[in-house]
């Protein structure tokens, strides 16, 4: 059974950073994608930025230049840098993974965490 558990989540000022993780285990399939969504109440599920197992990586238009998604293979963990955090950040963030090639559509991921929320004030 998969498992996926994010952490970093925190209350920050405009400006700061902060660092996600997300740790996978269960999964068996070699070829996977892990990506980072963000949702605020009464929105849709928003596609942040994704990796594929083997290194390849791609990130929304409007965080690919303060955002960036990396790996620790041999632990299985996902990260998420964020810099120059903005109010509009502000959101849980979840981790979802999908078997095969990565994909921006939250319905192709079976597999989500629990959520990280990130908020940031003015």
């Amino acid at each position: 059974q998969v498992q996926l558990v994010e952490s970093g989540g925190d209350s920050v000022q405009a400006g700061a950073s902060l660092r996600l993780s997300c740790v996978a285990s269960g999964y068996t399939d070699s070829t996977i994608c892990l990506a980072w969504f963000r949702q605020v109440p009464g929105k849709a599920r928003d596609w942040v930025a994704a990796m594929q197992r083997e290194g390849d990586t791609s990130h929304g238009a409007s965080v690919e230049s303060r955002f960036a998604v990396s790996q620790d293979a041999a632990k299985n963990i996902l990260y998420l840098q964020m810099d120059t955090l903005k109010p509009d950040d502000t959101a849980m963030y979840y981790c979802a993974l999908k078997t095969g090639l990565c994909s921006r559509r939250p319905g192709e991921f079976k597999d989500w965490g629990q959520g990280t929320q990130v908020t940031v004030s003015t």
